[in-house]
């Protein structure tokens, strides 16, 4: 059942990568150019306020644990990456998780 609910929440995540790239080039192909949707953008516009005190709250609560470098480079990489190519990172991640473990192998052939 926890399989079934994973990849069926992979498979929305990958449906919703596949719009966000249809967006992005239907926006692009009405601009002339090309326009990409950033994560951070996306998180902006659906709420500004908890984008806000992200930064704060992982330098006070999780950078005295692993450091400082989780910021700078990891998160800030996420939020100026494409949206569609995020979405089908965690997506295909999600389906991996909830895949069918393959069947066992018989050892029996001597």
């Amino acid at each position: 059942m926890v399989r079934f609910l994973i990849r069926a929440l992979g498979l929305l995540v990958l449906a919703a990568a596949v719009v966000s790239a249809g967006y992005d080039g239907f926006k692009s192909y009405g601009e002339g150019t090309i326009l990409i949707t950033k994560v951070g953008d996306a998180w902006s516009s659906i709420d500004r306020d908890s984008l806000l005190l992200l930064q704060p709250a992982i330098e006070r609560h999780i950078e005295p644990y692993i450091g400082a470098w989780l910021w700078d480079p990891v998160i800030l990489t996420v939020l100026t990456s494409p949206l569609w190519l995020v979405l089908g990172v965690i997506g295909v991640v999600l389906l991996l998780l909830g895949r069918e473990p393959p069947p066992p192998e018989d050892d029996l052939d001597w």
